[in-house]
């Protein structure tokens, strides 16, 4: 809610300011930009181009519900985006990987293998440059591992990866605290952290895991005089925490973002404004419009798609029925030529046949012009004899000859008879597969597919703020409710992220870890989140 309001005045002020000459990005947490005034009367170098960055100042502590207007959630994924990127919140390797593909989802949409083809990820800055370095990877081994995450977020709008987007980077350790060089009484360096959820005080040495931790609804009173800050907790019997910096711009800062996020912390526990729910009304009224537009675009999409389809069916039998009536003619002149072979062949036997005959004829004529010629020695009758033998083995064999040749000759027609039958039935086949229709064309045509707050005392020597009482013990039950179920949400995706730190493990390398890796992975092994450690209030 309260970054619905600063993202819509940061937004109404860059359309105030569009017609000087600035490069105009956000506000930064070292010189906040002052409505009242003019740009250039604040304290601020004079060079030219001046350039202004505008940011969330007080971090959404749900972004789902807080994030109205599409506009804010796009603006504050690319300063969330940014940050990460740039290091400024840790991210484990792991989530990494799905946030890049969420980023990649929020940008080209569906994943669609025909246009995202490999190297299409190659110009795109997606994981910090701490992860890239910790594992034995080639560009083309990571965009893989992007790719097999964004192919599955299938189906989603860019509004919607945007916010699976933050709903993961508003867990991390780091997500919207504001870090502090201060001093306790003893002199001891530490980090102070303000975020959404409360004060956090930290090892210079470890952003990850605060020391100690004072929840919003149990501290009693912030104050400072100078340059030392006191917390008091609700519990009377617990210690005062006081704290020194080292700069009075650096407390106002701490103070504002104090006021601020505590303010923003209350309010998101009582009922919204007439204003943020018309806000509210109005996005869920624009959501659900779009919605509607988009299935009635699917079911375009999926009627047009069925009837390309269809029609790719009946090209595809067009096609087969003329391979069937090709081959079908094909076969027929195929028939039509063994015909005329064997026909050709049938004659030759015929003629073969009739000349055999007529050699049988002569030989039989020659052996009785043998026997009635006389032969009057012995001698010439014994060769006589032996002649009459061999003219009768000679007309004996021819006579066999002649039969094989006769029989063959049947059986050519035989062949011929069947050939010319195969003939007529190609014919008659040809001329089915013709007379049939090959298809009715499908038109294709657009029209056819288818309550009270904290008081606050100011001094000049001594500033304060007192919270009361009333509600913190009701306030903390809530607390505790919401916990629970934020732990039920986030079980899902807890074992996302899980499969793949297993699939990248084996190729990460040891000896580049950072602190801050070293760290998470302790806290992972601890079974310590960012939630519990609101529970170690000292």
């Amino acid at each position: 809610m309260a970054s619905v309001l600063a993202s819509k005045m940061g937004l109404n002020s860059l359309r105030r300011k569009q017609a000087k000459t600035f490069s105009v990005t956000v506000v930064t947490m070292d010189a906040d930009l002052e409505f009242s005034c003019e740009v250039l009367d604040h304290d601020m170098p004079k060079e030219e181009p001046i350039v202004f960055h505008f940011l969330a100042k007080f971090y959404p502590e749900n972004v789902e519900d807080e994030l109205v207007q599409d506009i804010t959630q796009h603006l504050f994924f690319l300063q969330v985006k940014t940050s990460i990127l740039e290091e400024e919140i840790y991210c484990p390797p792991e989530a990494s990987v799905l946030l890049a593909s969420y980023a990649i989802h929020a940008k080209y949409g569906d994943y669609d293998p025909n246009v995202h083809k490999p190297g299409f990820l190659s110009q795109e800055e997606l994981l910090p440059k701490r992860v890239i370095n910790l594992y034995q990877m080639t560009a083309e081994m990571w965009e893989e591992r992007i790719t097999v995450c964004y192919a599955e977020h299938r189906g989603r709008t860019r509004d919607e990866a945007e916010m699976e987007y933050l709903k993961i980077a508003q867990d991390l350790e780091m997500y919207g605290v504001n870090y502090f060089s201060i001093r306790n009484k003893k002199g001891t360096s530490l980090l102070l952290g303000v975020d959404a959820l409360g004060l956090h005080i930290y090892d210079p040495s470890n952003k990850l895991t605060p020391k100690i931790s004072f929840p919003w609804n149990e501290i009693r009173n912030i104050s400072y005089s100078d340059k030392e800050f006191a917390i008091k907790p609700l519990d009377k019997r617990a210690d005062v925490f006081k704290f020194n910096s080292s700069k009075l711009r650096v407390n106002k800062l701490i103070l504002q973002l104090c006021i601020g996020n505590h303010d923003l912390f209350m309010r998101r526990r009582r009922v919204d404004s007439l204003e943020v729910q018309q806000m509210k009304m109005q996005a869920r009224e624009e959501k659900a419009r779009k919605q509607m537009e988009r299935r009635r675009l699917e079911r375009e999409k999926q009627l047009r798609e069925e009837a390309e389809r269809a029609r790719d069916d009946l090209e595809r039998r067009l096609i087969q029925l003329q391979d069937e009536a090709h081959m079908a003619n094909e076969a027929l002149l195929r028939s039509e030529e063994t015909a005329d072979l064997l026909a050709e062949k049938a004659q030759i036997a015929e003629e073969e046949a009739k000349l055999l005959a007529q050699k049988a004829a002569e030989a039989e004529q020659e052996m009785r012009r043998i026997k009635v010629t006389a032969i009057r020695t012995e001698e010439e009758k014994r060769l006589m004899e032996q002649k009459m033998l061999e003219a009768e083995m000679l007309a004996l064999k021819m006579a066999e000859e002649s039969e094989r040749r006769a029989n063959e000759a049947d059986q050519l027609k035989q062949d011929l008879q069947e050939a010319r039958e195969s003939e007529r039935k190609a014919k008659s086949k040809l001329l089915e597969i013709t007379s049939k229709s090959p298809y009715s064309p499908v038109p294709l045509s657009a029209n056819a597919l288818p309550p009270d707050g904290p008081n606050f005392n100011f001094s000049m020597e001594n500033l304060s703020f007192d919270f009361k009482d009333t509600d913190m013990k009701r306030l903390s039950m809530e607390i505790e409710k919401e916990k629970v179920e934020y732990m039920e949400k986030s079980k899902h995706l807890q074992e996302q992220l899980n499969e793949l730190k297993t699939e990248i493990e084996s190729l990460k390398l040891k000896e580049r870890e950072t602190p801050l890796d070293i760290l998470h992975n302790e806290n992972t092994e601890k079974g310590t989140s960012k939630q519990s450690n609101f529970k170690k209030v000292g």
